[in-house]
């Protein structure tokens, strides 16, 4: 029986519905697990990967659904919501079916956009721990990441203090790191705007090495990119290796491996290769592992998550961050790449109120009253919106799948609205159902299920957009026009060199290619809505990641450092004393 999401708050639903979060012998039961592939952590307990993916890789897999979605506006579109709903609707409808989803970072749980649980009746369990740390895998991360920067300053320090002679009495060699040339900065997992730049080392000589640093948000770590597409144990620590911290003044990379501090890193998170154990309020498993950047790393679950989901479901749900020009042709291009796993139907979120605004509907402003444009039945500003859902369509097709819509219903939508997005849907060669998840649970994805079911029974003929032959240059430039639709690239000078170089280097031949542009727009301009026309994408910088392996184009500026609004969440946050539960999560 579905809550009544209009009257409870999400945390108030996740509260009265932990009574279906399995128990751990249920989860065995359900999932075809040994007792021993179990790892017990409270109400969250973690999958022995090793065991698991060693003791089933004979089975065949199960159908592979991605989730993507729409250009994101300030309206939201609800990827995680319809993950989470269509994992429900498929229970409905008896089949065997679980998911995967990214871990959500303290930053945005604590500051205005939420846990990325879900909503309504299609939401995550146990919220409080999904929420606050779940089994530790980001705290890992923090350790693992800040001692690689313990290591670089106390290296620094030493080298400034001592003359080679003493550096080889301890075994030292002079790595002779340019200070002005830091790449690696401290995380913590809050937005935290004050630290994004500091200076570190003040006082005397055994200070530490006093230089210029910054913090990043923990979840934009190169660690947690690493741990979203790592194979396995040894991947990871091999990978480890390889991260820049810095370069030397001839200007050559210095690594975790140069400081040797790479094997400790990986004992730090030598158990954050195990998936954790969430379930959908209707009872369904729902791993929960990585959390990575969506625009300067993958921005998906775990590689692994995915391996031991389509051995142990015959549905595994998957999700992309933002939308199919950033999160799908990653998945598509990426992951699917260095999985070697190949999905069976991706599903394209959209909204009514979102396509409104990409068809022209005002401006939205935070703690106003929305426009009427938004709240009353416009049919033709939906239908110019509609484009934008369509050019997303088109990029999904080009990947060889057949996609889904799901029309991610809101009660002020109209039927006829519903029905102008369906046809328009249907016209572009795509499924579409209307989906009442948030509302009714799996009741309400019923139709929904059905046509992502439909949908797996058809081949899939699927092919990446670019072969990992073609050079870093022809790469963007059939992204820029093939997926976002630009007339082309243009490069700024330092960009192009350094293009040039990693061109001319075997050693970055298989390396990935990670676009950064805003999430906003299918261009790099965040106010351009819809499907902009006659515009090129300019790259203005590339950065490299060595340990994830990623070279990163970078068509705007970024941030890895959010700032905590003026109305941030945790000011509604707090504790019952007298039991324990945790309210205001949302």
């Amino acid at each position: 029986m579905a809550w009544d999401p209009t009257v409870l708050k999400d945390w108030q639903i996740a509260e009265a519905a932990e009574g279906n979060i399995p128990s751990t012998e249920k989860y065995q039961e359900m999932m075809g697990l040994q007792k021993d592939e179990i790892i017990p952590y409270g109400k969250t307990p973690k999958i022995d990967f090793l065991k698991v993916i060693d003791r089933l890789k004979d089975k065949p897999d199960g159908k592979y659904i991605e989730v993507t979605a729409i250009t994101p506006t300030p309206l939201g579109e609800g990827k995680s919501t319809t993950s989470i709903g269509i994992m429900e609707g498929l229970g409905k409808r008896g089949v065997n079916v679980g998911g995967a989803l990214r871990q959500p970072s303290g930053g945005p749980t604590m500051n205005v956009k939420g846990t990325a649980a879900g909503g309504g009746n299609a939401l995550l369990i146990p919220m409080t721990e999904f929420s606050l740390g779940l089994t530790g895998d980001i705290n890992d991360i923090m350790n693992a990441h800040n001692l690689a920067m313990v290591a670089m300053n106390a290296r620094m320090q030493h080298e400034a203090n001592y003359d080679d002679a003493e550096l080889a009495k301890r075994n030292l060699k002079r790595l002779d790191i340019d200070p002005k040339n830091i790449e690696m900065g401290w995380v913590i997992d809050f937005a935290a705007q004050g630290l994004r730049n500091i200076i570190m080392g003040l006082g005397g000589k055994k200070d530490g090495f006093m230089m210029h640093s910054k913090f990043g948000i923990a979840v934009g770590s190169e660690l947690m990119a690493i741990l979203a597409v790592a194979k396995d144990l040894a991947d990871m620590r091999e990978r480890f290796k390889h991260i820049v911290v810095g370069y030397n003044r001839k200007g050559d990379p210095v690594t975790t491996g140069d400081l040797e501090v790479d094997g400790a890193m990986t004992a730090w998170m030598r158990n954050t290769i195990n998936p954790t154990l969430c379930a959908t309020v209707e009872g369904q498993p729902c791993f929960v592992h990585a959390g990575p950047f969506a625009n300067i790393a993958i921005g998906q679950s775990s590689i692994i998550s995915d391996r031991i989901g389509l051995k142990c479901f015959d549905y595994h749900v998957t999700e992309s961050g933002f939308a199919a020009d950033i999160g799908f042709e990653k998945f598509w291009n990426v992951k699917c790449r260095l999985s070697g796993l190949k999905p069976n139907v991706s599903i394209l979120v959209a909204t009514v109120r979102a396509l409104k605004m990409h068809g022209g509907g005002p401006t939205v402003v935070p703690g106003r009253p929305l426009p009427d444009e938004y709240t009353k039945e416009n049919l033709g500003l939906l239908e110019k919106g509609c484009e934008n859902m369509v050019h997303l369509i088109n990029v999904i097709k080009k990947s060889g799948i057949k996609p889904v819509v799901c029309i991610n219903a809101f009660y002020t939508d109209t039927p006829a609205e519903h029905a102008l997005v369906k046809r328009i849907a249907e016209q572009a060669g795509a499924r579409a159902a209307v989906s009442e998840h948030w509302l009714k649970g799996g009741d309400g994805a019923l139709d929904l299920a059905d046509a992502v079911m439909d949908a797996c029974k058809e081949e899939v003929n699927f092919e990446y957009l670019y072969p990992l032959e073609m050079p870093l240059r022809q790469r963007v430039e059939r992204i820029a026009k093939e997926v976002y639709g630009a007339d082309g690239v243009d490069w700024a000078p330092l960009a192009e060199e350094k293009a040039k170089k990693f061109e001319s280097d075997p050693k970055y031949a298989d390396y990935c290619t990670m676009m950064v542009k805003s999430h906003l727009s299918l261009s790099h301009e965040p106010t351009w809505k819809g499907v902009p026309k006659g515009w090129r994408l300019p790259i203005r910088d590339i950065l490299v990641y060595g340990g994830a392996k990623f070279l990163c184009p970078m068509a705007g500026a970024i941030s890895l450092m959010p700032g905590t609004s003026s109305d941030p969440a945790y000011r509604r946050i707090d504790v019952d004393v007298k039991t324990g539960k945790v309210s205001g999560l949302f």
